[in-house]
């Protein structure tokens, strides 16, 4: 017997699949590895089950992926949602940009979500929301505590597979677990001294939220990726804010690195406010990091 199933979790060679009525535990066919083929979270796939009252199974099938990121390797996500904090601890805008920049650069859709807004008394969340909307992202700004603002962001998640990325101590699993209504992720302690969490994901996992249809997908470790393992070239990198493409027709040079050159149409967009000067400013930043870094 065969059931159609998606893969919530992958762990030491075992795959756990969602079936309509069930979670088995499964090992992949030896044909996907002479195929060079290896399953993903994510997956849509079809499971050979050979122990019902174990929920034991094999994954014999995987079905036509949609989409596929290489890191996080995970298979059908139709969006990210990037994940901060407004205070406690502040964000390193230059942190939340390489991570947009890495979701940009595998043609993701991104939305940016900045919690703990009821520890914002100097107002630097309505802050972020103007740089990051002027730079065409979705933002919402958010509270688990006073559970404030989460109605915009369930639309936005609606019926999506979701990916979520950010770093411990920002409220994500808190976050999550209030709008699925149950605790579907562990929460960790905050240390106070440190303000990071203790709880880290040593995994990718899909979520389910309030249906079938709405998933979330915790990855592990993408805030410590380097723009160069994601394949974002110093050429490349204009092209991964999607404030400057407009821009760059204006240009006068061909090719400008929108850094020194004269009559630069992403330097007077600048100018002019249209593009925030932080996102700028990191942009040098990252700029002259990978022009800095050796090739081998």
């Amino acid at each position: 017997m065969t059931e159609k199933g998606k893969i919530i979790k992958g762990i030491g060679g075992f795959y756990y699949v969602k079936t309509a009525e069930r979670v088995y535990e499964c090992k992949a066919r030896g044909v996907f590895r002479k195929d060079n083929k290896k399953p993903l979270v994510g997956d849509d796939c079809a499971v050979e089950v050979i122990d019902g009252e174990n929920c034991a199974g094999n994954v014999v099938e995987l079905f036509e992926r949609k989409s596929e990121l290489i890191r996080p390797a995970v298979a059908n996500v139709d969006q990210a949602l990037v994940i901060f904090a407004v205070a406690s601890p502040q964000p390193p805008l230059n942190l939340v940009d390489r991570m947009l920049i890495i979701l940009e650069q595998q043609g993701l859709p991104c939305a940016l979500c900045f919690n703990k807004s009821d520890l914002d008394e100097s107002g630097v969340g309505e802050n972020f929301r103007r740089i990051y909307e002027s730079a065409g992202y979705p933002v919402f700004v958010v509270s688990t505590k006073e559970k404030t603002g989460l109605g915009e962001l369930r639309r936005f998640l609606e019926g999506k597979t979701t990916t979520v990325a950010g770093p411990s101590g920002v409220g994500k699993s808190s976050l999550i677990n209030l709008l699925a209504g149950s605790e579907v992720m562990a929460t960790g302690e905050i240390s106070e001294k440190i303000e990071r969490g203790k709880h880290t994901t040593r995994h990718s996992e899909l979520f389910s939220l309030w249906d079938d249809e709405t998933f979330i997908c915790d990855t592990p470790g993408f805030s410590s990726l380097e723009l160069y393992m994601c394949g974002v070239t110093k050429e490349l990198l204009w092209k991964c804010y999607p404030e400057f493409v407009p821009e760059e027709p204006l240009c006068r040079f061909a090719g400008c690195a929108h850094i020194s050159e004269p009559d630069c149409g992403v330097k007077k967009a600048v100018s002019e406010g249209r593009i925030a000067a932080a996102r700028y400013e990191n942009y040098k930043l990252l700029y002259e990091g990978l022009k800095s870094r050796k090739k081998y």
